[in-house]
């Protein structure tokens, strides 16, 4: 009985041994590369941009939002966070990352990261996260853009809800009406409420 007492001691210990070996995982601290956002208590108003789907019940048309941003080092984005907003049909947004092609999105960086269970239009203040697969490299002083649409059909085609804005001083976001292309809508006195989270070397 000893003896087994002993044995079983000497496997515990065994596979204690190994469990402390494997590699542990770094928890890493998102850095803010971005933000527009306001106190957590207000980050945005209670007035947005439209954003809606081809399937929408709610408007005859469909509309993506997009907002610039631009890093002041080179960084990784790991994730986005914004003031999207729910009215009708499924309630999901898309967000993604782009590049810029002459001041408005161009190539698609990251996504689309499909965000689920928006807050009511008109409410505060919760933000929607959208946490990318990998994260993705950007460049100092280059313009990149975080896009909200919907799929072309599908689950989430017939979303209809909003950006909420922020009011700075000076503003500027795209939008891409009834998929025909990107569209500058500038200047404006309020802009799409968002931040850009990562890592910085």
């Amino acid at each position: 009985m000893k003896k087994q007492t002993i044995f079983a001691l000497s496997i515990t210990l065994s596979i204690t041994s190994l469990w402390s070996q494997e590699p542990q995982v770094a928890r890493v601290t998102l850095q803010k590369i971005f933000s527009n956002l306001g106190p957590s208590t207000s980050p945005y108003s209670d007035e947005g941009a439209l954003v809606s789907g081809p399937n929408n019940t709610g408007f005859t048309f469909s509309e993506g939002v997009a907002l610039p941003f631009t890093p002041k080092t080179d960084a990784h984005v790991k994730q986005v966070r914004a003031g999207l907003q729910y009215y009708g049909g499924a309630n999901q947004l898309n967000v993604s990352l782009y590049s810029d092609d002459d001041g408005t999105p161009g190539t698609l960086l990251a996504g689309p990261v499909t965000v689920p269970d928006l807050p009511a239009v008109g409410s505060c203040c919760t933000l929607a996260v959208a946490t990318f697969h990998s994260s993705v490299a950007v460049s100092s002083g280059v313009q990149y853009w975080v896009v909200a649409n919907t799929p072309s059909s599908g689950t989430g085609s017939d979303f209809y809800g909003t950006w909420a804005y922020v009011p700075p001083p000076s503003a500027r976001y795209a939008t891409d009406f009834n998929s025909g292309g990107w569209y500058l809508q500038t200047p404006q006195t309020e802009e799409p409420a968002g931040a850009v989270y990562g890592t910085i070397p």
